[in-house]
């Protein structure tokens, strides 16, 4: 289990990006969700040990992280938002290269390791192909690869499905998902979707702060007989703002869709619709920003 106690980390520049989070995360996928600069990179590149939190304590089972962060790089896979490699290198020849980096010396386990892994990705047709000939869903996959050189118990993977095409997202969902049933996998994102598909437990981080923790399912059921619908002209929306807690909104054939938190029956043509993850996120975001 990864265990994190009022855990914060300011910039120098005064920036406060966390603000005391305290998480507990079992074995399985987990997923963090929140708003671009909620502070998600942050939490992700301090667990990795690429940055010490101002205050606050970080466990990996035994592993104290801020005090032995090479006992926890030992056990670690990380796949960051910005994941670069070299461009005109193979995916055989660049897996191999990061195999040596993870002390994997002998040349027999690297072959073994490379080989399984690639095919464990699906790049095994590929492992010959210039990493900069690959699509973003194969890049992706590729940083899955690296990320498990070595048989981590703990895996990050930081907005993984970012700008995929539908068909990559699900084959690269799929293959977390895989992984996910014998280590901590932390899949952090801003797409709802993403946890809704994979996760048992996720958190929801803005502000710098975990504004909601739970089991998908429980805080979806949480919603129920609260949310309400109503499709408006666009002109509208602004008096419907004004006047209900409205938490998202859409556009369908030239309308707009809004969803509204209520606990009791709104009137003026709402109707009740089963809320999903999506109707919880929203709405924590909004109770968030009006607390701001």
């Amino acid at each position: 289990m990864l265990q994190l106690n009022d855990v914060s980390h300011v910039y120098g520049n005064g920036t406060r990006a966390l603000d005391h989070v305290t998480l507990s995360i079992p074995r399985g996928m987990y997923g963090l969700l929140g708003p671009n600069g909620a502070g998600k990179s942050t939490l992700m590149r301090t667990v990795a040990t690429l940055q010490t939190p101002t205050e606050g304590t970080i466990r990996f089972g035994d592993i104290d992280v801020i005090r032995e962060p090479e006992r926890l790089r030992r056990t670690l896979g990380y796949l960051p938002q910005d994941f670069g490699v070299y461009p005109r290198v193979s995916a055989y020849d660049m897996l191999d290269h990061m195999a040596v980096l993870k002390g994997v010396a002998s040349a027999g386990d690297r072959k073994a390791t490379v080989e399984g892994l690639l095919h464990q990705v699906n790049l095994w047709s590929v492992r010959k192909k210039a990493l900069a000939g690959f699509s973003g869903g194969m890049r992706q996959r590729f940083g899955i690869a690296q990320a498990l050189i070595g048989n981590p118990e703990l895996i990050i993977v930081d907005e993984p499905t970012a700008g995929l095409d539908p068909e990559e997202r699900n084959r690269f969902l799929n293959l977390l998902a895989e992984i996910g049933e014998n280590v901590v996998v932390i899949l952090s994102t801003h797409i709802v979707e993403d946890v809704s598909d994979l996760c048992p437990r996720m958190a929801v981080l803005a502000g710098g702060r975990i504004q909601l923790e739970g089991a998908p399912l429980d805080l979806i059921q949480s919603t129920k007989g609260r949310i309400w619908m109503k499709v408006i002209e666009r002109s509208e929306l602004e008096q419907y703002r004004e006047r209900f807690e409205l938490i998202s909104t859409r556009l369908f054939a030239g309308r707009t869709v809004v969803h509204i938190l209520s606990d009791q029956e709104p009137g003026e043509g709402f109707t009740a619709v089963e809320g999903g993850l999506e109707d919880v996120y929203f709405s924590t975001l909004a109770q968030s920003r009006r607390a701001a």
